[in-house]
């Protein structure tokens, strides 16, 4: 017998939930559909962006400490997008690998997340 599953949620850990599900919901323009102290969840589809508080959380460093997991979003207008992203409050690190296929972004709390055209 083989269990049946799907995901049902993406979870950042954080210093600071609030502020990163508003970060991340201006990025994906979705509602936040759950909010307490410790906790906020994006998004009403299969799918949902949480996040976490993580007491004495530490962002990692980019490209020194690799992530074991990011985000990936595709945009209609890469140099674009960028623009804004930066503007909320990404930021853009030196590093930038392949070979312009994609941007590595910084979010405030100091995930990876990368953005490619659609």
């Amino acid at each position: 017998m083989a269990v049946s599953t799907r995901p049902s949620a993406v979870v950042l850990g954080c210093a600071d939930p609030r502020a990163l599900a508003e970060f991340y919901r201006n990025v994906t323009r979705g509602e936040i559909t759950h909010s307490d102290g410790d906790s906020v969840c994006l998004g009403d589809g299969p799918l949902q962006l949480a996040f976490q508080r993580i007491d004495g959380y530490r962002a990692q460093q980019w490209p020194e400490s690799p992530a074991h997991a990011h985000l990936d979003f595709t945009v209609a207008d890469l140099a674009a997008a960028e623009e804004e992203l930066l503007v909320l409050g990404a930021t853009k690190p030196d590093f930038q690998p392949g070979e312009g296929q994609w941007t590595v972004l910084i979010d405030p709390e100091g995930h990876p997340f990368c953005i490619s055209a659609a």
